[in-house]
């Protein structure tokens, strides 16, 4: 209860408990889409006892075919019961788990006069690590950052959340992505500036300046797109989406609100650093002049940049190492390699995103050389 009160009175407990009610709001929003799954569909963990391969069929590395498991249910209401399970092979590597005696796996089931009926596999079982992995992060969190991280773990809640149960259904619905990911990215630069900066100037400082940069991005990213001729085919699912019935989506609208969505972590953290180095600058010298406090943050922001203008690149082409091999491997020219339609839609996405990054340096300072020298 000290502990409670003592937050009680600090400035920055409101917007917490704003953000916890609006992350709980979101939990209980339904989709529009939660039944869109097969009718009468029940998951368990199940324990593999036994396997039948005889009906798999390997060409090279690839195997096609059903694999039929014995399995223990372990929990809900047929636990314990020793059913078969079929495990359907699809010739895709990245997909398909071929399964062994001992392995733990989701099972996917339904009922058909209250009895078991019909079940496959949906992958080796692993929520518990996640769940245990996740933990460890938010107690991590909170040792390390305190009433800070356990604001940050927050905002990182309410991100997932406003990603999952907001954007993904506005965009099935058909919505204008571009206009739903700026809202998204708004309420998430929201979250973060406020959260973890409070709400006062750094906090807005932060959210402008952040801001400012994602708009720049999404600028560049509508620009640009026409010259670099790719459209949103280029993601993995893409054509798979428009064949489960979402026809009429504009994956290309989608692909570009993604470039500044997949971009606006690294925007916010470099305003959040300015935002705060001008905050401590303003608070060991309160009589500085607007022209050299907007310096102070330049020079915060130049050094900055220069470790993270590799961030985005970094982070973007480590998924596509195995491609990348691929290439070299087969001895591709460099010129087919760059005028490749999904590589061009990596290099939009990287250089966009990068631009954003580096003019959120500028606007941060400036918006908080003008909002630090008013009372």
């Amino acid at each position: 209860m000290k502990f409670i009160y003592s937050h009680l009175k600090r400035r920055d407990f409101l917007p917490f408990l704003v953000f916890v009610g609006l992350c709980c709001i979101l939990v209980c929003l339904p989709t529009g889409f939660d039944q869109a799954g097969p009718k009468n569909s029940n998951h368990a963990r199940g324990k593999v006892l036994e396997v039948d391969n005889s009906d798999i069929r390997q060409n090279l590395l690839v195997k096609t075919g059903t694999q039929e498991l014995r399995a223990e249910i372990l929990n809900g209401p047929f636990k314990g019961q020793i059913v078969t399970i079929y495990n359907s092979l699809q010739g895709k590597m990245e997909i398909d788990e071929v399964y062994a005696p001992g392995n733990r796996i989701l099972v996917e089931y339904s009922t058909k006069g209250g009895s078991f009926h019909r079940a496959y596999a949906r992958g080796k079982y692993r929520l518990g690590i996640e769940l245990t992995l996740l933990s460890l992060f938010a107690l991590l969190l909170i040792f390390v950052g305190g009433w800070t991280g356990a604001k940050a773990l927050l905002s990182f809640f309410f991100a997932a959340l406003m990603l999952w149960k907001v954007m993904v259904p506005l965009f099935l619905q058909g919505k204008d992505p571009i206009w739903v990911a700026l809202f998204v990215v708004a309420a998430l630069t929201a979250s973060i500036s406020f959260l973890v900066g409070g709400i006062n100037r750094k906090g807005l400082v932060t959210f402008l300046g952040a801001f400012m940069g994602l708009l720049l991005t999404c600028v560049l990213a509508l620009i640009f797109s026409e010259g670099f001729h790719v459209h949103g085919a280029v993601r993995p699912f893409a054509e798979t989406l428009l064949y489960s019935g979402f026809y009429y989506l504009n994956l290309t609208k989608i692909f570009l609100a993604g470039i500044f969505v997949a971009c606006s972590g690294a925007v916010m953290d470099l305003a959040m650093d300015i935002a705060s180095s001008m905050h401590e600058v303003k608070e060991k010298h309160p009589a500085i002049g607007i022209k050299e406090h907007i310096g102070s943050g330049m020079a915060v922001g130049r050094a900055v940049i220069g470790t993270m203008t590799t961030t985005l690149l970094l982070a973007y082409s480590g998924s596509f190492i195995a491609m990348l091999m691929l290439f070299m491997g087969q001895g591709v020219p460099l010129i087919n390699i760059f005028n490749l339609n999904f590589v061009a839609a990596e290099i939009l996405n990287t250089l966009v995103g990068s631009f954003g990054l580096v003019t959120v340096a500028p606007f941060t300072a400036i918006i908080g050389g003008f909002v630090y020298s008013k009372q």
